[in-house]
């Protein structure tokens, strides 16, 4: 529950049992549990609100994606995990017993020797 093991939860009723008292404990505990079905309730309703608001192409739209760790894995890690796995994540082989083709490795150049240039590249 929430990452804490029973040591942390045991300690967390203890401490509300001391801070409540056990007459007012599930006053507070239902007064909580409404909250937090409150809270869970405005926030869907942003979320659809904000999906209606942006038109049609936006229907796939996650605002978890505005999040930076998750922007960052969705757009720049997803090329280095491509990278490490040695193909792309989405290409799969087409069935059993197929293979992946590897792109070529790149060409070493010799000694003294220019890299190709592309003029339409700058």
């Amino acid at each position: 529950m929430f990452g804490l093991g029973w040591m942390e939860v045991g300690a967390l009723i203890v401490i509300a049992l001391l801070v409540f008292g056990p007459d007012k404990l599930p006053q507070a505990a239902s007064q909580a549990g409404k909250t937090l079905r409150n809270l869970r309730r405005m926030a869907n309703n942003a979320r659809d609100d904000l999906r209606a608001g942006l038109g049609p192409e936006f229907q796939n739209f996650d605002p978890a994606d505005l999040n930076p760790k998750n922007f960052v894995r969705k757009h720049l890690l997803d090329d280095i995990e491509d990278d490490w796995n040695g193909r792309p994540k989405d290409l799969e082989p087409a069935a059993v017993g197929s293979s992946y083709d590897a792109p070529e490795p790149p060409v070493e150049l010799a000694y003294g020797e220019l890299p190709p240039y592309d003029s339409e590249a700058t």
